[in-house]
């Protein structure tokens, strides 16, 4: 039962929380090149997450439910909306601007806090219920995704 959705892309999240802490730790210490490389890896990992979701997970799940709208748009609006605050940390981030960035980057940290609570309570337990003879299959597609 490992291979569920929920499990598959909880675990996800648990990785790009633990990015997201390096990347901090290093905006931290004032190590900007280290900053640099733990941002660019938070970046691709969550770029990566929401490219899962989008390309292919959501897309399973809207042809199977036949639901549109609902949760998988909001959590679009939500992934665009996390984008933008992640612009605003790189901005922050080129300045060498610790006390701008921890400020977006808090604002970051709670929106993702609240989306994956989101995703993992309801959205997810919906993916696994609709796709279950497909979760295999959909956790294969989502792992063959390339990181940009």
């Amino acid at each position: 039962m490992s291979n569920t959705i929920s499990t598959f892309l909880t675990q996800d999240h648990r990785d790009c929380d633990e990015e997201f802490a390096n990347m901090e730790n290093a905006v931290a210490s004032e190590d900007w090149t280290q900053a640099d490389e733990k941002f660019t890896a938070f970046t691709k990992d969550l770029d990566h997450h929401f490219k899962m979701e989008e390309e292919i997970m959501f897309p399973a799940f809207e042809t199977r439910t036949g639901m549109m709208g609902g949760p998988t748009q909001m959590m679009r609006m939500e992934h665009e909306q996390m984008r933008g605050v992640v612009a605003q940390m790189k901005t922050a981030l080129e300045a060498k601007d610790k006390n701008n960035f921890f400020g977006v980057s808090e604002s970051l940290m709670m929106l993702m806090q609240q989306h994956n609570m989101k995703e993992e309570q309801m959205l997810y337990a919906m993916a696994d219920a609709h796709l279950a003879g497909d979760a295999a299959l959909v956790v294969d597609e989502m792992k063959g995704l390339e990181k940009a």
